[in-house]
């Protein structure tokens, strides 16, 4: 361009000839004729439009600005050197190849441009990788347009999952972050789980209102299974029941993005990238879920408070307090449960995704209903709670509650010792089992009994008052007293000890000394 204009400014301001330019600026005299004939042409055209002026504006800027512009190479009358017909056949019909795939659902076995490449080369065609790609994106491939987007105050919510790997309790984990994301101002909330199941996709959304204070009136969801239930057609698409129910109950409506479309919902796609990399990029190590998940809400806290340029230099959290008047009034917190009806096997368990949960043993045979929350199971029969477990998420464990075995453990008591139940007990219970009942595991379940029937505490008491008296005396009849606070003479009776022999001695002593009339001898008495 400055090489252009030099030429131009010498010729036209300074009126030196072709050849004198050309010498001066050491170019060959065509290269100079080229642009000074070039732009007297196009004057000339220009002087012509000019007198017409009806209808040629347009045409008279574009040639200003042709003028006025870098020149440009004429590439039109090239010939292809190694871009040649058959090479080019050969690229149409590895693309048609690629087409029937896709039709066939085959997506995983299309051909790149770097296998299209080497297909060539193979087949002995000179041909460089650059020139096989300019072809295909100037043929096949179409750049995607974006509409931006303007949202209303209180109007759009957006929710995801991520993976966030950290180390729990010294082992290594991979968790899933559930993210929403305010399209209005960027403000996040999230949370970690051990799944993406249906019972924390529930809990996160009500965990997010409660955090928010109100609902957005629209939510928006890519193509996740515990959104979507099935494909209606190309573009349409069938809700879970459990996303229905949530909606109605707290009237926001719902919208899917299309498939592979995470633009669609590009605030929370970006927020996990930068959420998962604000907060996770240097602490990874926590003793458990919940202490990450304190952390998480700590950062996450700072990230929704610090003020952006874009957001005309206010805070997600500012935005979202503009937000709340618009949105939809909060509710009593929805039952996040998922519920499932499992039936009572001969070991008194129902399975639970692959974990095994007891139940009181007259249930066996039985249907019952177990409401799964993110780390509890509440268990149910005929409408009322007969069992409630810690959520397992080892693989094929089994959660036992010895007070669930009473019935049958009073008829089987030599199966006590080696039950899962025991195993499972807490340790002061295992304790006091190991010292006091190896040998009386009858005696045990009536103590588990009225550990039921009163509290923990109240026997760990009963227990540690016996021993200072002694050890001896530690048993559930004992630590029944003390526990009703029975009388202090009847709590401590020892077993009777035989003084039959005893008796006899004194009274043959008594016959004697009446016989000799002799006095007692140690004050042995009748």
């Amino acid at each position: 361009m400055d090489q252009k204009a030099d030429i131009l400014m010498k010729y036209f301001r300074e009126n030196k000839s072709q050849r004198a330019i050309a010498r001066e600026l050491g170019i060959s005299r065509t290269t100079v004729q080229k642009y000074i004939k070039d732009f007297k042409t196009k004057h000339e055209k220009l002087m012509e439009l000019k007198q017409d002026k009806d209808g040629n504006k347009i045409k008279i800027l574009a040639l200003i600005e042709e003028m006025a512009s870098k020149p440009k190479y004429d590439t039109s009358s090239r010939t292809r050197v190694k871009l040649t017909e058959e090479i080019i056949n050969e690229i149409d019909k590895l693309i048609a190849k690629n087409e029937k795939n896709k039709l066939l659902g085959r997506h995983k076995q299309l051909m790149k441009k770097i296998d299209i490449h080497e297909y060539l080369v193979e087949k002995g065609y000179d041909i460089g990788y650059t020139t096989v790609c300019n072809y295909i994106r100037e043929n096949y491939e179409k750049k995607e347009a974006y509409i931006r987007q303007q949202y209303d105050l209180g109007e759009t919510l957006e929710f995801d999952w991520g993976d966030v790997k950290l180390t729990i309790a010294g082992k290594a984990t991979t968790l899933n972050m559930g993210l929403f994301t305010t399209a209005k101002g960027s403000y996040h909330y999230a949370r970690l789980y051990e799944n993406q199941k249906m019972e924390n996709f529930l809990h996160i959304h009500v965990e997010a209102f409660n955090k928010i204070g109100g609902i957005h009136r629209e939510i928006v969801y890519d193509n996740m299974k515990q959104a979507v239930k099935k494909f209606v057609g190309k573009n349409e698409k069938e809700a879970t029941e459990d996303l229905i129910k949530l909606s109605l109950y707290y009237g926001f409506k719902y919208r899917f993005c299309n498939i592979k479309s995470g633009n669609e919902k590009g605030h929370v796609e970006r927020g996990i990238e930068f959420v998962r990399r604000k907060v996770f990029s240097i602490k990874t190590e926590f003793d458990s879920i919940d202490e990450a998940n304190e952390y998480l809400a700590e950062r996450i806290f700072k990230l929704n408070s610090k003020k952006r340029s874009w957001l005309k230099n206010q805070s997600p959290i500012e935005i979202l307090n503009q937000e709340k008047k618009y949105l939809l009034p909060l509710k009593p917190s929805y039952d996040t449960s998922r519920r499932v009806e499992a039936r009572v096997n001969k070991y008194s368990v129902i399975n639970i995704d692959q974990n095994k949960y007891s139940v009181p043993d007259y249930l066996v045979g039985k249907f019952v209903t177990a409401k799964i929350y993110p780390n509890d199971i509440k268990i149910y029969y005929k409408g009322n709670k007969i069992a409630e477990h810690k959520r397992s998420f080892k693989a094929h464990h089994w959660t036992i509650d010895i007070n669930h075995f009473t019935d049958t453990l009073k008829n089987k008591p030599g199966a006590l010792h080696s039950s899962v139940g025991r195993h499972q007990l807490c340790p002061e219970l295992k304790d006091i089992y190991n010292k006091y009942y190896t040998n009386n595991p009858k005696d045990f379940i009536l103590l588990l009994e009225l550990i039921k029937e009163k509290d923990l505490e109240s026997i760990l008491d009963a227990i540690k008052e016996l021993e200072e008296i002694k050890t001896d005396i530690v048993n559930t009849d004992n630590i029944k007293n003390i526990v009703f606070k029975l009388p202090r003479e009847i709590a401590f009776i020892e077993p009777e000890k035989d003084t039959s022999i005893l008796k006899a001695s004194i009274q043959q002593i008594s016959a004697l000394n009446q016989m000799f009339n002799l006095q007692s001898i140690g004050g042995f008495e009748n």
